[in-house]
């Protein structure tokens, strides 16, 4: 996986691409200051995934997020902040963006982002899915599985029906630690404190089935 990097901090770029570097199957294939010279990079580079920081020097992130999608079609853009805003989240997917990310999340969170992107899914930090559903009002009218992702919703059966975190990891092609980064956002998630009452939750609900 082909990854584009585009924050005007210097230590930012460099503390991400080490941490982007240490996931298997990752490339960090360059880094940009500013947004102009992200879209130039991503034009040329057309990689497969961005990580595109909202304030930046000149032209924000979200400012050139419709120009960059239309440059490079194929890029899936995961939205970087310092602010858990929920209004630049919206304003970032209803302009094309597949992720958000808040910069002090865990850095597990990058390879989640990462994974769910890539198979075409919508990632956005914990804390921000969470504040978006209070906000729309389904929280409450949602089931309990509904609060899950479609990965997440995945590792649960596998879980359920006895696998181990190795083995699930091995079926899913994903890693050990992914794998307990899910679980805990799982467990978050769902209000569970312990991993025996995660999987009573899954057994209960029949996903052993």
């Amino acid at each position: 996986m082909r990854v584009l990097l585009a924050d005007d901090h210097t230590l930012v770029r460099a503390g991400v691409r080490r941490l982007l570097e240490g996931i298997a199957g990752v490339e960090a294939v360059d880094e940009a200051q500013d947004a102009s010279e992200a879209l130039l990079l991503a034009q040329r580079l057309q990689p497969d995934v961005a990580f595109l920081d909202i304030a930046m020097p000149g032209r924000s992130g979200l400012d050139v997020l419709p120009e960059l999608r239309v440059l490079a079609p194929a890029t899936a853009v995961i939205m970087m902040s310092m602010h858990a805003d929920l209004a630049y989240v919206r304003s970032a997917l209803e302009r094309g963006a597949r992720g958000f990310v808040v910069k002090d999340s865990a850095p597990a969170e990058l390879e989640l982002a990462l994974r769910a992107v890539s198979s075409g899914e919508t990632f956005l930090s914990p804390r921000l899915s969470s504040r978006m559903m209070g906000l729309t009002g389904t929280g409450s009218a949602r089931s309990d599985l509904d609060a899950l992702s479609p990965r997440q919703s995945e590792i649960l059966r596998l879980m359920a029906k006895g696998r181990g975190t190795k083995e699930i990891a091995s079926d899913l092609g994903i890693s050990v630690k992914t794998v307990e980064t899910h679980r805990a956002r799982m467990m978050e998630a769902l209000g569970i404190r312990r991993a025996n009452d995660l999987l009573r939750f899954a057994v209960q609900r029949g996903l052993n089935n």
